[in-house]
């Protein structure tokens, strides 16, 4: 018997090393399962506290109430000097601006970045990437004094016009990652047909960078409007007010506070982002895997 055959006959099977028994298997989904409920834990307790009566809201940590009131999402709907409805729609404009202008300057840069050859190039893509090292606070005030002085304060357009400069150095970073695992023969091939950089941009790198526009749109979108400290700084008029400031209106530190109708508008505040998410999900799963990747 040769030595081939006798190691073949004694070695012992290979064990794939992902393989877990079963005990190892429900302690690890026993684990996530416990994670899971700590995280959604305070989320339901919202969403049960929306339907409370307003006495019975921070009486008891469970999350079933004793009773069913839908009087705190009327309440917080209009009992307020403005309706909540007009938050919503100011919110819902300044996140899809944002949404168009970080979607569309962004792609541009990124594509300048990742095809195009200028003098400082490289001198001004890090230039670029320095900026995500600085702090928002520190070109606060600059800024603050600059829209002043352009009559803008008291309007969305600090927060939507720097949006559609190219302001957010991550979107693209993001994107030139992924315009770089775009092959250039494709641009060669463009160009022997006649196409130039611009045709090139919108026929053949936006058509294969859906992934990671709807990646840049998602984040765009969740964080414009889960953001509470730039309309804060500039929006004063409560008919401007986004859906964050609405929110802070129902606590008064000075008089009493409406936490059902805060709870419930909290709520209904949720319901744009988790459909936008789960609309979008797919594309965002696949840029953020894909990007940097040739292929």
């Amino acid at each position: 018997m040769t030595d081939a055959t006798m190691s073949s006959v004694t070695a012992p099977p290979s064990v794939p090393l992902g393989r877990r028994g079963p005990l190892g298997s429900v302690l690890v989904h026993g684990g996530l399962v416990a994670a899971s409920i700590a995280m959604l834990y305070p989320l339901l307790w919202m969403i049960s506290a929306s339907v409370r009566p307003e006495d019975e809201i921070f009486a008891s940590t469970s999350l079933w109430p004793s009773s069913i009131d839908f009087a705190s999402y009327l309440r917080g709907w209009f009992g307020l000097d403005v309706s909540f409805g007009r938050f919503f729609w100011n919110s819902l404009v300044v996140s899809v601006l944002t949404v168009i202008g970080n979607v569309v300057a962004c792609s541009l840069a990124a594509y300048a970045f990742a095809r195009l050859r200028f003098a400082g190039r490289n001198f001004w893509f890090a230039i670029m990437l320095g900026t995500l090292m600085i702090p928002y606070h520190v070109t606060l005030i600059p800024q603050y004094v600059l829209f002043l002085n352009l009559g803008w304060v008291n309007t969305f357009l600090p927060l939507v016009v720097p949006k559609f400069l190219a302001s957010d150095a991550f979107f693209i970073f993001l994107m030139v990652q992924f315009f770089r695992g775009i092959p250039r023969e494709l641009d060669e091939a463009a160009m022997m047909d006649g196409c130039g950089p611009w045709r090139i941009y919108w026929k053949i790198m936006l058509p294969l960078s859906l992934p990671v526009l709807a990646t840049a749109a998602i984040f765009s979108f969740i964080w414009t409007w889960d953001d509470f400290f730039g309309p804060l700084i500039y929006l004063n008029d409560m008919n401007t007010y986004t859906i964050q400031l609405g929110l802070r209106t129902f606590v008064d530190s000075s008089s009493t506070s409406d936490w059902g109708g805060l709870f419930a508008m909290s709520t209904l505040s949720l319901v744009p982002v988790f459909f936008f998410f789960l609309f979008f999900q797919r594309l965002l799963i696949e840029g953020i895997a894909t990007t940097g990747m040739k292929r």
